[in-house]
């Protein structure tokens, strides 16, 4: 790398690291230039770059640069360094996860941009049950896309909470991915369901008031009660365990989907096995 002393603080003759620089973020992997790295001052990778010895810093198994946070996001936090601009997606549902990132990275102008913009519409009120500012969309829109989660989620927006027996109404949408093998010649020998997670999409208080302890968190631990999230999946693998949770809570199936997709497994027998994404949508008024 060839840079002078009064970009960095060292000289080209000190500076230990590439010009190229391969880092392993979460176990995503990312190419860019030690310039990017170093581009925004006292920042974390700036001060991981501009040390004088690399031996310091974690590595993998195949030498890269190791960094224990998010890869997902991590790919928004190296644009940002690259030209100093924030360019998201519409609609973009990581918005307080990517703050928090900002912020280990000690990126304190992208934390600023990321800030939410508190207006009086967004306050509790006679609106109906509030979602993620940058998830929400207009009412009328919401009844004909209730078979994607997201749709499913926004779907609350438009109800006005409430009902005759104190619980609310509202949407949950769970969905899995699932997988079965048939054969050429006889579907009889099919090998059906083999369901790896069920995941569940709608209100934080809704989801926690129906599977209670069996509802793992993990993927997103700081959901505000009011908020949607989409990233809560189940303990337990049983699609009727969840279906009898949601009926003891007042719940109704109103919509489903699923598609699928197939490809060879065996070349010498032809079996094929299909792999599907299945999504069913529940109602409680």
């Amino acid at each position: 790398a060839y840079f002078s002393e009064d970009e960095h603080g060292i000289s080209a003759e000190e500076i230990p690291f590439p010009e190229i620089i391969e880092l392993n973020v979460g176990g995503q992997v990312y190419i860019t230039r030690y310039s990017t790295l170093t581009s925004v001052p006292d920042s974390l990778l700036w001060e991981m770059f501009t040390q004088k010895s690399a031996k310091g810093l974690a590595r993998d198994t195949k030498g890269r640069f190791f960094v224990d946070r998010d890869g997902f996001l991590f790919r928004y936090i190296l644009d940002y360094m690259r030209d100093q601009q924030l360019v998201l997606p519409d609609h973009f549902p990581e918005r307080g996860r990517l703050q928090r990132e900002a912020e280990f990275f000690n990126l304190p102008e992208l934390v600023k941009l990321l800030a939410p913009k508190i207006s009086k519409q967004n306050s509790l009120g006679d609106e109906g049950c509030p979602s993620d500012t940058e998830d929400s969309s207009p009412g009328t829109d919401t009844t004909r896309t209730l078979g994607s989660l997201g749709a499913a989620a926004a779907a609350c927006a438009s109800l006005v909470p409430g009902a005759m027996d104190g619980k609310r109404s509202g949407f949950i949408t769970i969905g899995y991915r699932g997988s079965y093998t048939l054969g050429r010649d006889s579907h009889t020998d099919a090998k059906f369901r083999r369901v790896a997670r069920i995941m569940v999409c709608g209100k934080t208080s809704l989801a926690k008031e129906v599977f209670g302890e069996t509802l793992n968190e993990s993927r997103d631990p700081d959901r505000p009660p009011e908020r949607y999230t989409s990233r809560y999946y189940l303990k337990f693998t049983f699609l009727e365990q969840a279906f009898d949770k949601l009926a003891d809570a007042g719940f109704h199936m109103v919509a489903c989907n699923s598609t699928g997709t197939c490809a060879f497994a065996h070349e010498q027998t032809d079996d094929k096995i299909w792999t599907s994404y299945t999504e069913y949508v529940f109602y409680r008024e």
